[in-house]
């Protein structure tokens, strides 16, 4: 039985002042290539490239949080001016705390995007909270609001403009 589509959280998204954003399966579609050099690459989808950046236009701060380190984020978030962004993250909650700490913001004023269980525990302290389609059953479960999108593949841009539209500041 097909999931129930949930409406987009219109009242907490006025508030969100950061976005945080898990990458393996949320900017990119979760799959891993790695050549036989060793060299990694990722696909990341344009359109959530250009919401991130009319996120930072709006005045939204963003963020990455990431269980697994890759010299390919470190390119992508400086090509999309991502400031605070923590790779080979075990504790995602704890860090999630500290960057809240370190902008002096409360966890209702943050949106976080997750697809696995390890972003359990930071879904479920985060205001806005949102899956991309393909995530794992157990996160779908447990956010406020699911992506029509998969990682990868737009999930990212339906939050963001989602969030900027909620505020007035989206453009278009």
């Amino acid at each position: 039985m097909p999931e129930k589509k949930r409406p987009f959280p219109a009242k907490i998204a006025a508030g969100i002042k950061l976005i945080v954003l898990d990458v393996d399966g949320v900017l990119t579609e979760g799959k891993i290539t790695i050549d036989s050099n060793g060299v990694e690459s990722k696909n990341f989808h344009v359109r959530d490239g250009l919401a991130l950046a009319h996120a930072a236009k709006a005045g939204l701060l963003t963020a990455i949080i990431s269980g697994r380190y890759s010299k390919v984020i470190e390119l992508r978030s400086r090509e999309l001016n991502i400031a605070h962004v923590h790779q080979g993250i075990d504790n995602k909650k704890k860090v999630f705390a500290e960057l809240l700490a370190t902008l002096k913001l409360n966890p209702k004023q943050a949106a976080y995007m997750g697809d696995d269980v390890n972003d359990l525990e930071v879904l479920a302290v985060a205001g806005l909270s949102a899956a991309p389609a393909d995530a794992d059953a157990l996160v779908k479960k447990s956010v406020l609001w699911v992506s029509s999108f998969h990682g990868g593949n737009g999930a990212v841009r339906e939050m963001v403009q989602g969030i900027l539209s909620k505020q007035g500041k989206w453009p278009y």
